[in-house]
């Protein structure tokens, strides 16, 4: 998003681990918060700075080398290794967007305003607006031999947008059945946002990302109220075939919340098998 048709999800990958390794380096354990397209370039940069599974994560001692003990993923899908941003859309874009091989860049179709913040004041919507910047298809398109499933290597938690127009929930639900099918470790939240609830409800989502950092580094702080904050945070179901919950027996909730985690919880244990053979 510099301005630069040439730029590559490499280029994005790069920055993102320099500032990985800054930490790190000085001792520093890393919790990556990641937000849309970004979570796969956040999910790629934690390879190699993570400890091995199934340690007992600990603060490190003054001059050893920190590790990336959890990610935050907010609106997004959860990458899988050797797959571009593209290839789980077949190469085909969304509605919202279209290719423009001219310009090298991504054109938005939808008002971006009623794509992205459509639950914010006018002026404040038409600021964001603003800032945004182009997209290089390159970085959408290409770049599949640096992509990493980082999301398989630490636990994660999920802040999904109920009203989000550029990522539909029900396909978030989804996403977060198919991590958890293939073995991801996902706490999941819903927040009624759209795409990027840090701007119109940074409380409740502040509150969500203290909350998973707590659970990664096992600390707890009792002065934080939950309840404080805009925002009424939804607790997601561990939805799975054999693991049935009471409060969703009503049809409606199993449309909206069971069954598209179940579906792809099977998608991913179908992919899961498949690596194992």
């Amino acid at each position: 998003m510099t301005g630069n048709p040439a730029a590559t999800f490499k280029d994005d990958l790069d920055v993102a681990r320099d500032a990985i390794s800054s930490e790190t380096s000085n001792g520093r354990n890393v919790v990556v918060v990641a937000h849309s397209y970004a979570c796969m370039v956040g999910n790629s940069a934690i390879k190699g700075f993570t400890q091995p599974r199934n340690t007992t994560t600990r603060l490190p001692e003054p001059s050893t080398t920190g590790h990336v003990i959890g990610l935050i993923l907010i609106a997004s899908g959860f990458t899988l290794t050797g797959l571009t941003f593209m290839d789980p859309f077949f190469g085909h874009p969304p509605s919202s967007w279209r290719v423009n091989n001219e310009t090298g860049y991504a054109d938005l179709v939808t008002p971006p305003r009623e794509l992205f913040y459509h639950d914010l004041p006018a002026e404040e919507a038409e600021f964001w607006v603003s800032q945004l910047t182009t997209q290089s298809l390159k970085a959408l398109f290409e770049g599949g031999e640096c992509t990493y499933a980082g999301w398989q290597d630490v636990p994660v938690w999920y802040i999904g947008t109920i009203e989000d127009r550029g990522l539909p929930v029900l396909a978030q639900r989804m996403a977060v059945g198919m991590a958890r099918g293939m073995g991801g470790s996902v706490e999941h939240r819903e927040l009624q946002t759209s795409h990027s609830p840090f701007l119109s409800q940074p409380e409740a989502t502040v509150s969500i990302v203290m909350e998973a950092i707590e659970a990664f580094t096992g600390t707890s702080d009792d002065a934080q109220s939950r309840e404080s904050g805009r925002g009424t945070v939804m607790p997601l179901p561990r939805a799975t075939l054999w693991q049935p919950r009471a409060t969703l027996w009503q049809p409606f909730s199993w449309f909206k919340f069971r069954l598209p985690l179940v579906f792809g919880h099977m998608i991913g244990r179908a992919n899961g098998a498949e690596k194992d053979q």
